[in-house]
């Protein structure tokens, strides 16, 4: 409350400085302007005496109260809204393909790669507010979960129910197929700047669409790839068959990705390329991300003010109304 509180005038408060004078002249006044008789005795006068001559100086304090409102008023005391309003200059649309094959189960990332995905790319998306976000899900072909969007909610929504599915995709690693998928969700787009974060476990082994093509038409469409290889250097208990109940049976197996795929999609395509080795590997390099792609914001304050120096006018025309009904009835004097 108090921070939206401010003065047109507060040079006016030096006013205040002047009110100590007062009191001291008033004290220095207040014996002289007693009436004083001299009489040898005052046995005819016993009587219960009054408290109305202690009381007197409430009339100089209300004065001073007076004085101190209209001090107040005249520093323009005023209380101010302020609202903003965001405006992008520059959004970012942004697609994110997710390799969702049967080896992002793997336990290497706690509890496995595809949840600790889910989970830091869920945080990625909360702290871009202003740019439009889209998902794509590949294994051995590829869909669009969801097309290029502003409204975090859905997006989470998707993010979240995005799961590995037995028979639901085609078995395999589509690279060239997923980037495809992903080029497509974000050709058509005028933002100036229109990024994809692929993210991959393995290598390209399905799919009708080569990488280099899909790369070729990144670049054809001005769009800037970052890709993360997920996955341990060494062996990683890996999902490779399936139990009679249906649930899938690990077995220790060596991790394999192909990195110069990665990097050469990335570098060709004026992106980066990143290497997630655990969990805390991938938030850092959703870190990096955020920091590399900014979007510029632009914003509008509107302050609007509002004078309350009336109601103090009002206080001190009540003091000083007071103050003179007191002077004239019960402190009236006939000196």
């Amino acid at each position: 409350m108090l921070e939206n509180y401010s003065f047109a005038h507060p040079q006016f408060f030096w006013l205040l400085l002047a009110l100590p004078l007062a009191i001291a002249w008033y004290i220095w006044k207040k014996p002289k302007q007693m009436a004083s008789v001299k009489m040898s005795s005052l046995q005819g006068f016993k009587a219960t005496p009054s408290i109305l001559p202690k009381l007197k100086p409430i009339l100089f304090g209300l004065r001073l109260l007076a004085i101190v409102s209209l001090i107040i008023a005249i520093a323009r005391p005023q209380t101010k809204e302020v609202s903003t309003r965001v405006k992008t200059n520059n959004g970012i649309d942004i697609v994110m393909a997710i390799d969702v094959s049967a080896s992002m189960l793997s336990r290497d990332l706690k509890p496995d790669r595809l949840t600790a995905l889910k989970k830091v790319a869920g945080e990625f998306i909360d702290g871009r507010p202003s740019d439009r976000i889209g998902l794509v899900v590949y294994a051995g072909e590829s869909f669009t979960k969801t097309p290029i969007t502003t409204d975090k909610n859905i997006i989470q929504t998707a993010l979240k129910s995005i799961k590995y599915k037995t028979g639901e995709l085609v078995g395999g690693t589509a690279i060239g197929m997923g980037l495809a998928t992903a080029v497509n969700r974000l050709k058509d787009s005028e933002t100036k700047s229109k990024v994809i974060i692929l993210l991959t476990d393995g290598v390209n082994n399905a799919g009708f669409i080569e990488p280099q093509i899909a790369s070729e038409l990144a670049i054809e469409y001005g769009i800037k790839v970052y890709t993360i290889g997920i996955g341990t250097n060494g062996m990683a208990s890996t999902p490779f068959a399936l139990n009679p109940d249906g649930t899938l049976m690990y077995r220790n197996m060596e991790v394999t990705i192909d990195e110069a795929l990665l990097k050469t999609i990335a570098s060709t395509t004026g992106g980066k390329y990143f290497r997630a080795t655990n969990s805390k590997k991938l938030e850092q390099i959703y870190d990096e991300i955020n920091k590399l792609e900014k979007t510029e914001i632009e914003e509008f304050r509107y302050t609007n003010y509002e004078e309350e120096f009336r109601i103090f006018v009002l206080f001190a025309g009540l003091l000083l109304l007071l103050e003179i009904v007191l002077r004239k009835t019960l402190f009236r004097s006939f000196i």
